[in-house]
């Protein structure tokens, strides 16, 4: 089974994710974007038992604008680490930008009608989320 490890900014905190994520994707949330002050947020979706944190558990710290979705950073250097969605979707967003040797190829873009980056890859734009996940399941034009 492969592994990925990844690391907040300063490497006081690391941890390893196995196997492939449920999903990759991308977010334009108004969320996602304050929280990573990017336009986008690179998700990888993993099940939880998938997700191990090997140093520095003791540095994490989480805060939660929405129930059920605690965002998580290293106190040291604040960099963020991943998104724990286990209570309302039962997975861990672990950035994929902090996943060494980790492949990026998204499946489909999320909460697209708040985009205020357009992205022209071909991919499916939900509005919002995909009916398996709670949504609409509505799409949009590139």
């Amino acid at each position: 089974m492969v592994t990925y490890s990844g690391n907040c900014f300063c490497g006081g905190v690391e941890l390893e994710v196995s196997g492939e994520p449920e999903v990759s994707l991308v977010c334009h949330c108004k969320i996602c974007r304050a929280w990573s002050a990017g336009p986008v947020n690179g998700a990888t979706l993993w099940k939880p038992e998938n997700v191990t944190v090997t140093k520095g558990k003791d540095l994490l710290k989480s805060y939660a604008q929405n129930d059920g979705h605690d965002r998580t950073w290293c106190i040291e250097c604040g960099g963020h680490v991943f998104t724990d969605h286990t209570d309302t979707y039962g997975v861990i967003d672990v950035y994929a930008s902090i996943l060494d040797g980790y492949e990026f190829k998204p499946a489909f873009h999320i909460n697209y009608a708040s985009s205020i980056l357009p992205i022209k890859d071909g991919l499916p734009k939900f509005v919002d989320f995909p009916e398996a996940l709670g949504g609409s399941g509505g799409t949009m034009a590139e």
